[in-house]
């Protein structure tokens, strides 16, 4: 999986708000056919999620969110 570690995920944060961006969103995957190798499943996210919260300011913590087929908007799973 890519960015699947607290470490990687609290580095990248805190690059981008270096650089003048402010993370909103963590994105889970879209489930498509051949990407499979790359999806974290929802229980890791989540844990991945907490991690970087108890690291991190609250507004370095993006939200997670996944994007479902028919749904007006993204979903928040935190």
């Amino acid at each position: 999986a890519v960015n699947d570690d607290t470490d990687t995920l609290v580095r990248l944060s805190e690059r981008l708000f270096a650089a003048g961006v402010l993370p909103y969103y963590l994105h889970l995957l879209d489930r498509v056919q051949g990407a499979a190798h790359f999806e974290v499943d929802d229980s890791r996210a989540r844990d991945l999620h907490a991690g970087m919260r108890g690291r991190l300011p609250g507004y370095l913590v993006p939200r997670l969110v996944r994007e479902e087929p028919g749904a007006p908007g993204k979903t928040l799973l935190i």
